[in-house]
């Protein structure tokens, strides 16, 4: 019945590292809203004081893993994600030695679709910390979300504004796309509730499309043509280097969509549904939720 106390009396501290993200964000948002005692993680102060959360902010280094010493005091649970890039499977390890000195009761790790296969360089980070929670001797619970709603909004918007195009290395299977909002719902369950002690949770949105399919919805929605281009590896990967993406992140990204071109990706789950008590966010509501970033001038 301890979970239940938590709940209703906000005993428990959570820390929220990768605060800064979008599920980052949303979590803190929920957290705050079921009236729970909650800590942004930060990288910088910079982003801290952006942040408006006030006392409730921290900022740590997690190549300097001393300084997630004050960060912790008094947190009972973590929600673990670090930044994707070469460094991240050394500085979330290093994140969970400091929360099993810290004597953290409980860690809720953001992994990625299939990550238990390693199919991927992305699933390559995040397994050996999976790995590392298994062994820890803390409670654990895993979220690895499918592909993220959000990358219409970060990578394609301005495509789909300006020339009604989205332009993705070449696909010929439907994705379970997930809002990041539901991740960050089913990580604010989990977190509150000590029910999910050793589980695995994959989370999908509530349909598969494919890129012609999503095409077709962003067409009904906004009221007007959008096309899928499917691009040529090679080009796909010059077009996210023309943006200011490191090689690391394109030819991660390129494998990825080489991992699932012909499937893998389509699997859908009710994870979401069942542990946060309301159905995923479908493509179609998402777009209407966010019609401005694909309408405004790019």
């Amino acid at each position: 019945m301890l979970g239940a106390a938590w709940r209703d009396y906000g005993w428990l501290m959570i820390l929220v590292t990768g605060a800064g993200g979008a599920v980052g964000t949303a979590l803190l948002q929920e957290l705050k809203a079921g009236r729970h005692r909650a800590r942004g993680g930060y990288r910088s102060a910079a982003r801290a004081a952006e942040s408006g959360a006030g006392d409730d902010a921290v900022v740590f280094d997690l190549d300097r893993p001393e300084s997630l010493a004050p960060a912790l005091e008094g947190v009972e649970a973590v929600f673990l994600l670090g930044a994707m890039g070469p460094a991240q499977t050394r500085q979330e390890l290093a994140a969970v030695a400091a929360a099993t000195e810290a004597g953290v009761g409980h860690v809720v790790k953001l992994s990625v679709w299939r990550a238990d296969e390693r199919l991927t360089p992305i699933a390559e980070l995040h397994r050996p910390v999976e790995e590392a929670l298994e062994s820890s001797g803390l409670a654990w619970t895993f979220l690895r979300p499918n592909y993220y709603m959000q990358n219409f909004t970060r990578q394609m918007a301005a495509g789909i504004a300006s020339a009604g195009v989205i332009a993705q290395p070449a696909s010929r299977s439907p994705t379970s796309f997930v809002d990041a909002r539901d991740v960050a719902r089913v990580a604010a369950a989990v977190l509150t509730d000590r029910g999910h002690d050793g589980e695995v949770h994959e989370l999908t949105g509530p349909e598969a499309l494919s890129f012609e399919q999503v095409a077709q919805t962003f067409s009904v929605i906004l009221g007007r043509p959008v096309r899928f281009a499917e691009l040529a590896d090679e080009d796909a990967r010059a077009r996210m280097l023309d943006r200011g993406m490191s090689d690391f992140h394109a030819d991660a990204l390129i494998e990825v969509s080489r991992t699932y071109r012909d499937g893998g990706a389509e699997i859908l789950t009710s994870s979401v549904l069942e542990l946060t008590g309301r159905p995923p966010t479908s493509l179609s509501q998402f777009i209407g939720e966010h019609r401005e970033a694909f309408t405004a001038a790019s």
